[in-house]
Parts: C-alpha cells; structure tokens; sequence
C-alpha cells in the first residue's frame, strides 16, 4: 500500500510531515486530512491564518496528490455554517 504524507502549508511556510500514513488509496487520504482539518479547527480555532491553510497530500515520489483547503472541511461539516437567502 502507498504512504502519503499531509504536510500544512499556511502561507509560504510549509510544515513537512516526516512520516506520513500507509493507506489504501487517495480517497482515504483525503478522508484523513479532512479529519486533520477538523480536529485542528475544533482545538485550535478557525482564525484567518487557519483557515487560509492547506494540507497538501504527497506521495513517496513528493508528488502533490491532492490539496485540501481548511476552509473547504467547514463547508461539508456536520452542523457547519449554512447561509441562507
């Protein structure tokens, strides 16, 4: 199975995750950094500068498989704000 790695750029500064995750496929690691998302949003708050980041999802090769934007995880969220006309 494939590692991804969830780095978080906020800015120009990006924030490298040494690690990453064994997972199945990319739908899974986007499953997983939007949980990242949440649960950075829910104890650290969703100030500008937060929500103005993302999780970029790389492969073994550095290649960017997929950017996740904070502010698009608060758009699909469960009991998120809704704007109505």
């Amino acid at each position: 199975m494939p590692r991804y790695y969830f780095n978080t750029r906020i800015g120009d500064e990006l924030i490298s995750d040494p690690d990453g995750e064994v997972l199945r496929d990319p739908d899974r690691a986007w499953e997983m950094a939007r949980a990242m998302i949440r649960e950075l949003l829910k104890t650290d708050g969703a100030d500008g500068v937060l929500l103005s980041a993302t999780i970029e999802v790389t492969d073994d090769d550095g290649e960017i498989v997929l950017e996740f934007p904070f502010a698009e995880a608060i758009l699909d969220a469960p009991g998120g704000p809704i704007t109505r006309h």
